[in-house]
């Protein structure tokens, strides 16, 4: 598996990403900058963390309209494996690859620290190796991370299996003290209807290592990389 990850001005998840691809599941990795217009072959978009521009505007809003953005929605329509971490869930958002939008948290406050998810679905290339209903620790670092939408968009996530995880406490219940941003039916990640493009506020590239606290992350790239390989073998 050949990774990229794109660099924009203010990413700052991009190196911890490239690691978790080359040092976390054995791939390849390059970078690729903000102004470019050419994918480099890869296999597998990440769009990282961090704080495009200045998260001027709004977050993810100027990103959206980077040249290599242009690419990104081109492979993601050929159907290309494409993962938006944070900022990179809100460009995706704001690209049109995904649906809903990401607001401040609720509280005003800039969130960081560990938290519960469940997974919601394993039927994707992102979630194939977890278990249905496993609760993981991955942490969260944002202040625009409230996931909306409208009532019928979240029927329809919901109706399709499109909520890949959501925030839970210690006993997996989705309840209010366990959502750290007030995100929408404690929604903390989503696909698109072709189940190519998933967008998440928890950061799994930053739970990779058990020194660090969790390695419930690596089941996001190790699942990649399984898809890409039986669709190689296919």
């Amino acid at each position: 598996m050949k990774a990229g990850i794109v660099r924009f001005p203010g990413s700052n998840c991009d190196e911890d990403a490239f690691r978790a691809v080359t040092e976390g599941v054995g791939g390849t990795a390059v970078y690729l900058w903000h102004k470019d217009h050419d994918l480099q072959g890869v296999d597998f978009v990440i769009l990282p963390g961090g704080f495009s521009y200045g998260d001027y505007l709004r977050a993810g809003a100027i990103a959206r309209f980077s040249p290599i953005m242009q690419e990104v929605v081109a492979f993601a329509r050929r159907g290309g494996p494409v993962l938006g971490i944070c900022n990179g869930f809100q460009i995706a958002c704001e690209a049109g690859l995904l649906p809903g939008a990401l607001l401040r948290n609720a509280s005003l406050r800039f969130v960081s620290e560990p938290v519960r998810l469940r997974v919601e679905t394993i039927a994707t290339r992102f979630t194939a190796r977890y278990h249905l209903g496993e609760r993981l620790v991955i942490p969260v670092a944002h202040g625009d991370g409230r996931y909306t939408a409208d009532a019928d968009t979240l029927e329809r996530l919901e109706g399709d299996g499109r909520v890949a995880f959501r925030y839970v406490d210690a006993h997996g219940e989705a309840t209010a003290a366990a959502n750290p941003n007030g995100s929408l039916r404690n929604i903390a990640g989503i696909l698109n209807a072709e189940g190519n493009v998933l967008g998440m506020m928890p950061h799994p590239e930053r739970a990779m290592d058990a020194r660090l606290g969790s390695t419930d992350g690596i089941g996001v790239f190790a699942s990649v990389v399984e898809s890409l390989a039986a669709e190689v073998g296919a």
